[in-house]
């Protein structure tokens, strides 16, 4: 589905700082489809790619050596300073602060008091991602949090989103969907208890697929790392899996949309 604009407060773009960004190019691209040209030097090479001529995502060379390659959420907001002061004001921390990108934007990223990390992105020429929910695009974002409570009430009042609970968050099953008004945008889960203690709360990112089974399959013949499923649940068929250079990601075949 093609999308041209945002709300303030819904994600709107995902990109990868990586280790070897020609090995993630080949990756992708083989994986989705994508096409990822050449980035501007003057921008630090970042590849803005295509899925069918449109912008699903952007992957970059790592800035910071030593630091794992990683997805990154960014959510879409109308003036990225005053979302600084609110993260602040509400216990997260400013990681970079806000930064304008010539004419495509301006970037700012933050930690959550429960030590995720979310970005956001203020547009100017660059509005987002250009295609969702359809094979080789995202299709949901996802909030693994060591304080389902702390992370809702962060969320609330720096984005204004509410949340609906799905079972309680800190048991199996358990889930909470973010809603910004009427859309569900994003959901949060509890750490699962049998994640090491040294990883942080995090955000992750959905691929929509055409089939699980298929994509798992392709992921582990192009060097990449299957950490859970395919497994069946009620928003999909879906797995957790790393790509060759190590990035975690997550693909979904989603149940029929009503």
């Amino acid at each position: 589905m093609e999308q041209t604009s945002y709300q303030h407060g819904e994600p709107s773009w995902q990109d990868q700082s990586s280790n070897d960004d020609a090995k993630a190019v080949e990756f992708y691209s083989a994986l989705f489809g994508w096409d990822c040209p050449e980035g501007d030097q003057t921008m630090g090479g970042y590849r803005n790619c295509l899925l069918n001529g449109k912008m699903v995502g952007g992957i970059s060379p790592q800035m910071a050596p030593g630091v794992p390659p990683v997805w990154s959420t960014y959510i879409n907001v109308d003036d990225a300073g005053a979302v600084a002061d609110l993260v602040t004001a509400n216990g997260g921390q400013v990681m970079v602060a806000p930064m304008k990108i010539s004419e495509y934007g301006t970037m700012a990223v933050f930690v959550d008091p429960t030590g995720a990390v979310i970005g956001v992105w203020q547009p100017g020429n660059h509005k987002g991602a250009q295609i969702r929910n359809e094979s080789g695009a995202v299709c949901w974002y996802e909030l693994m949090t060591t304080d389902t409570d702390a992370a809702a009430a962060f969320y609330t009042a720096v984005f204004g989103w509410t949340s609906q609970s799905h079972g309680p968050a800190d048991t199996p099953g358990g889930y909470i969907g973010f809603k910004l008004g009427d859309k569900m945008i994003a959901g949060m889960m509890a750490m699962p208890p049998n994640v090491p203690a040294e990883v942080p709360s995090n955000w992750s990112v959905y691929f929509e697929v055409d089939d699980a089974d298929a994509a798992v399959a392709k992921i582990t013949e192009l060097g990449g790392r299957v950490l859970m499923g395919p497994t069946d649940m009620p928003p999909g068929r879906l797995a957790a899996v790393m790509d060759s250079n190590g990035a975690w990601f997550n693909i979904i075949k989603p149940a029929p949309r009503g």
